[in-house]
């Protein structure tokens, strides 16, 4: 199985902690404030139907390109590597 770049990104300890961190101090804003939820609902809705209408539209491209994506996947990953060696301080959450 392929490693894939955005997964081990998302991974790292500093992008997962800042990643929870986000969606709490979102959901607490959200269940602050009545108004606030409303319209964010309507935006997530909104960014959902796009998503899957984008993913339906890039589907043939994709496919296409995929030997160019798992190439540069390839790459990516590598560089990922590179940049864990060099910058301990990904290994850890935010607070730290």
């Amino acid at each position: 199985v392929q490693e894939n770049v955005l997964q081990r990104v998302l991974q790292l300890p500093v992008v997962s902690s800042t990643c929870e961190t986000l969606q709490r101090k979102y959901s607490s804003t959200k269940e602050s404030h009545p108004l606030m939820a409303s319209v964010c609902e309507v935006y997530e809705r909104g960014v959902q139907g796009a998503g899957a209408l984008a993913m339906r539209g890039m589907e043939p491209v994709v496919r296409r390109l995929e030997p160019q994506f798992a190439v540069a996947n390839n790459l990516a990953c590598r560089g990922l590597d590179h940049l864990e060696e060099k910058i301990p301080a990904l290994q850890y959450p935010v607070d730290k």
